[in-house]
């Protein structure tokens, strides 16, 4: 009797839908944990080859937290590439500005850096508030 071992086609994945309520959570264990459902790691057909994973609608961005009075002391920078163009915002600040960039940001960097990234970051959702557009596809909701 021999053993074969298969391995996952394309037309084998099957992407589902999660919503996920980030209200008081933690920024870094809410992204690993997204990052985790976008990668298909908790699925048995994953190879890493393919991109396996699933859709994620985030909630509530504005309410997430971060621990040890960081939101007046975690700064997000970015540069123009010219002489002088380094800009920078604390945290607190972005969450007025754009609650949704924060989540992208940090899923992002919780990513392996290849060629499924942006594909990846394509099925990501997030909103500032509670209600998303995507009912019709009946999301399961995901506890942390």
């Amino acid at each position: 009797m021999k053993y074969k071992t298969t391995w996952t086609k394309k037309e084998d994945i099957e992407r589902k839908w999660y919503v996920v309520d980030v209200k008081d959570q933690i920024l870094g264990r809410a992204a690993t944990k997204i990052a985790s459902l976008l990668i298909g790691k908790e699925k048995v057909e994953s190879v890493p080859n393919y991109d396996c994973g699933d859709y994620v609608i985030v909630i509530n961005a504005d309410d997430i937290k971060l621990t040890r009075e960081k939101e007046s002391k975690k700064m997000y920078y970015s540069h123009s590439g010219f002489p002088g163009g380094l800009k920078s915002i604390r945290f607190d600040d972005q969450l007025k500005l754009d609650s949704t960039k924060i989540i992208k940001d940090a899923v992002i960097t919780m990513l392996p850096q290849n060629k499924h990234r942006a594909l990846r970051m394509v099925r990501l959702f997030v909103y500032k508030g509670a209600d998303h557009k995507q009912s019709g596809q009946k999301p399961i909701e995901i506890k942390f």
